[in-house]
């Protein structure tokens, strides 16, 4: 037993030695294939670049370090050891770990490069270099997604071997001055020149420069720029060009014109995109009855009417058809056997209307079928979905589609993308989408769900990103969220019945929308974790209480709304670390004055935190460091002291509103004039341009919202806030004139100085004020005439002028006449229609009715008045004396002695 133990031993260090024997002799039998002059032009292109996130750390000149063909994106050939192959893009690197820096001329060294990749970095204020066209090795060069400038050398006409070369999409820096270089790529294959810049003249010859290679069967020339060149693009049609199978010609601004050639380019395409251009009528059938063999079409971004042609029933070999953003009508056809090799179908963005044909939903390799923004109407059942095993993603949001699916249905697919806004889905939530495991984002909102969230909703979906449930009647209360949802989240539940406390969520959390539901309590979660990503934060119109939490520099929102709750005490001063763009802090109970800290957000554009009772004068800095305001609204609040004139600083505002407050003083002079959209009227700009929009994982277009009183009422403006500009002044203890600028101002639309102690007169500069609609400068003391131009103003639609003490006569003959009488009223000395007519306005009993008599009339009527009164004197006298003589003659006494009996009896 012993000696078997002992040979058990032997056997075993044996065996040990053995092997570390063979570990050494390995390592040192390890061969380097790595060429020393190679491995140094590789360490010399590397100082070149700028590379932030040390994405190259495995290239280096350390011992351990020396095999250069393991390093990060090179390749090398397995039998002579030579770089072949440098890849250094987003899939080798990292889809947020570009590098930057220089090109080096290092390059040149790798005589034996055969492919070269370097697209998705960022090679800002660099050319391509000209050494570029010395690889004349080069099978394939992608430049694509570099941010590289320039004009394309025409030393790249000498990499005679290239079968791909890639110059697409650097931002329109790339500027291709000719290309006779091109016809020197024989064996090209795959030329992407997409967003480059031509010089003039070229756009009549680019066909004829490029299709003159035989060898060509991939074109990508999508949104390249032709400057100043109205001429259309000459095909150069040839028999040649029939092996052109993919084409790229999106945003070139083509017309219908083109289709007289484009059919004629290749009758056998197989990739079609004339996305983004200019056409417009029916869509031509030479798709179905000439270009038989596509199986990607893509007109979408188009103008194209009508409805989508029977001759699409040609194209059996259709795999990908996009048609959104277009104006189609009327129902879709029934595609009976086209259907079946479709995987993407999108018809998002028309006026599709009817039912969905039974044909589409035999498509049983569909994966994509959006057809959001339509009027498709029907229902839809478990019978419809049940062949449709491939699909991955479903949109039919925003149409009039009923979903009839038993709670227990087990779908046959697996959705990544569900959307079945305003669809009707409920009364009771979908139990179905349990299934979806895999579903990244999910939208639900307007879906006619009244019931409880279920239990197992947030457990059921664990890669779910983009949530939109909100316009709905959900109920219940929410769970800690913070270890729920996936990646970046987009949350929206707002416009429901959710309850209880807010809790914590996603650390990852994008945007976050709870309006308009039942939460109360604080909000002092935010402090329990680093928010660092959260770009909107959207509280507003629940009933949410205590102190607003002073920890935001945890946080960087671009969009804070805690308005309509019942926040109180101060604005903490840790707000201002968080650099908002809007801070929407309206009616609630908040008191002090506003943080300093604010002044250090520069790009703040909308700062609303009216309704409140804040007090202290208005500060300075607003106007001096606050200079991208769009919106300042202060209304309804206890701010004291007068307007300073820093805030004429405000050059965008757009909406500014004081009133509710009490303020004194005068207003600025010489300040409305540094108000741009107020004055000029060409200046209103769309509302993209004043918010942020979010597009994480979809566009999700945000809409800033504004409480305003105009036209007598208060409003809340949302969606067309761009439309408004506003002054109010209102209800506060301003003195002395009205600045003349004020009147001056062409793209103001309300103006509210009401309730004021504002003397002087309104200025016949007035009529200037073309976009004015609301004009109220009621009680104050205002004097003098209404100006004429007041009345020539084409939109005013609300005027008040009572309690003041204008005089004269209401300008005749214009609008003034259509407001209520009293509007006018509490003016002592005015008068005119509407209200009572002017004393000089009265007709003369005695005059004619012809105002327009000429001087004889005048001068015969004026004699005729004077016979006329004299005639009237002279018969008064000979009556009165007639009378008076017959009683003194005539037995007076007895006939004062008849009245004597009739008194005395």
């Amino acid at each position: 037993m012993d000696y078997e133990k002992r040979n058990t031993r032997l056997l075993s260090a044996f065996l040990v030695l053995v092997s570390i024997c063979a570990l050494k002799g390995g390592r040192s039998a390890e061969v380097i294939r790595c060429k020393e002059t190679e491995r140094q032009a590789l360490l010399k292109f590397k100082k070149g670049l700028v590379d932030e996130y040390d994405v190259l750390s495995s290239w280096g000149s350390e011992e351990n370090k020396r095999e250069c063909c393991k390093w990060r994106g090179v390749g090398c050939s397995n039998k002579t050891g030579h770089v072949i192959s440098l890849h250094l893009t987003e899939e080798i690197l990292d889809r947020w770990h570009a590098l930057g820096g220089n090109l080096s001329d290092a390059l040149v060294d790798l005589r034996h490069l055969i492919s070269l990749d370097l697209s998705n970095n960022d090679f800002s204020d660099n050319e391509i270099p000209e050494f570029m066209g010395s690889l004349d090795k080069l099978r394939y060069l992608n430049l694509s997604y570099c941010s590289l400038e320039g004009k394309v050398p025409g030393q790249l006409g000498n990499l005679t071997n290239l079968r791909v070369l890639d110059l697409g999409n650097n931002y329109g820096g790339l500027m291709i001055q000719n290309l006779d270089w091109i016809s020197n790529l024989s064996s090209l294959f795959h030329l992407d020149l997409r967003s480059s810049s031509f010089t003039e003249g070229l756009k009549t010859v680019v066909f004829q420069k490029i299709l003159i290679i035989k060898s060509l069967k991939e074109l990508y020339l999508g949104g390249c720029r032709f400057p100043n060149d109205t001429s259309s693009v000459d095909a150069y049609v040839n028999s040649t060009f029939a092996s052109l199978s993919v084409l790229d010609l999106s945003g070139l601004s083509l017309t219908s014109l083109a289709f007289h050639w484009l059919f004629n380019i290749s009758t056998s395409l197989l990739s079609f995109d004339l996305s983004s251009n200019e056409f417009d009528g029916s869509i031509p059938d030479g798709f179905g009855q000439k270009l038989v063999s596509l199986e990607n079409l893509d007109l979408s971004d188009n103008k194209f009417e009508g409805g989508i042609p029977k001759s699409f029933w040609n194209l059996k070999g259709l795999k990908k058809l996009h048609l959104s953003s277009n104006n189609l009508t009327g129902s879709l056809p029934d595609f009976v056997g086209t259907m079946v090799p479709l995987e993407i179908l999108d018809l998002s963005y028309n006026r599709i209307t009817g039912s969905v044909p039974e044909s589409f939903w035999k498509a049983s390799k569909l994966e994509v079928l959006y057809a959001t923004y339509n009027s498709l109407e029907g229902t839809i059942s478990e019978s419809h979905l049940s062949k449709l095993h491939n699909l991955k993603k479903l949109d039919l949001n925003y149409n009039s589609l009923v979903f009839n699916l038993t709670p227990d249905w087990d779908p046959p697919f697996q959705l990544e993308f569900l959307k079945l806004a305003s669809c009707k889905v409920g009364p009771r939530f979908p139990t179905w989408v349990r299934t979806q495991s895999k579903v990244s984002q999910l939208d639900l909102s307007g879906a006619n769900i009244s019931d409880e969230l279920p239990e197992w909703f947030w457990d059921s979906l664990p890669r779910l990103e983009f949530l939109n449930l909100s316009h709905n009647q959900i109920s219940g209360r929410l769970p800690d969220l913070s270890s729920k949802l996936s990646g970046h989240p987009l949350l929206d539940l707002s416009f429901n019945e959710f309850a209880g406390l807010i809790p914590s969520f996603h650390p990852n959390t994008t945007c976050l929308y709870l309006s308009n539901n039942n939460f109360f309590g604080s909000i002092s979660f935010l402090c329990k974790s680093k928010y660092d990503v959260l770009g909107l934060l959207d509280f507003s119109n629940n009933q949410l209480s205590g102190q607003i939490p002073d920890c935001w520099e945890n946080t960087a929102v671009d969009i804070l709304d805690l308005s309509n709750n019942n926040f109180s005490g101060e604005i903490p001063d840790t707000l201002g670390s968080a650099l908002p763009m809007t801070l929407h802090l309206f009616n609630n109970s908040l008191s002090g004055e506003l943080p300093s800290s604010l002044k250090n957000s520069g790009s703040l554009e909308v700062l609303d935190v009216g309704s409140n009772k804040l007090t202290g004068n208005i500060p300075a800095w607003i106007g001096t460091n606050l200079a991208s305001l769009v919106i300042l609204n202060i209304r309804g609040n206890n701010f004291f002291g007068s307007i300073p004139p820093e805030l004429c600083y405000l050059t965008q505002i757009q909406i500014l509103d004081l009133s509710r407050n009490n303020l004194s003083g005068r207003i600025p002079l010489h300040c409305f004039k540094n108000f741009t959209i107020f004055v000029q009227k060409s200046s209103k700009t769309p509302y993209g341009e004043l918010g942020t929009s979010y597009s994480y994982p979809i566009v999700y277009n945000v809409v800033d919202k504004v409480v305003v009183q105009w036209k007598g009422r208060v409003f809340e403006y949302s969606t067309t806030l761009y439309l408004l500009t506003l002054i109010d002044l209102s209800s506060n203890r301003i003195e002395g004139n009205i600045p003349k600028e004020i009147f001056q101002m062409e793209g103001l639309v309300s103006l509210n100085l009401s309730r004021n102690h504002l003397k002087g007169n309104i200025d016949p500069a007035i009529h200037q004020m073309e976009s004015l609609e609301c004009l109220d400068v009621s009680r104050n003391q205002l004097s003098g005439e209404i100006p004429k131009g007041l009345g020539t103003l084409p939109f005013l639609a609300f005027l008040d002028l009572s309690n003041n003490n204008f005089s004269g006569k209401i300008p005749s003959g214009t609008q003034l006449q259509g407001f209520n009488a009293s509007l006018y009223a509490g003016n002592i000395g005015l008068c005119g229609p509407p209200l009572p007519m002017c004393p000089e306005d009265y007709p003369d009993p005695l005059s004619g009715h012809n105002s327009e008599e000429n001087d004889d009339d005048a001068f015969m009527n004026q004699s005729f008045l004077k016979e006329f009164y004299i005639t009237i004197v002279l018969g008064f006298i000979v009556g009165f004396w007639g009378i008076i003589g017959t009683l003194l003659l005539c037995k007076p006494c007895a006939y004062f002695s008849f009245f004597d009996r009739i008194i005395c009896t």
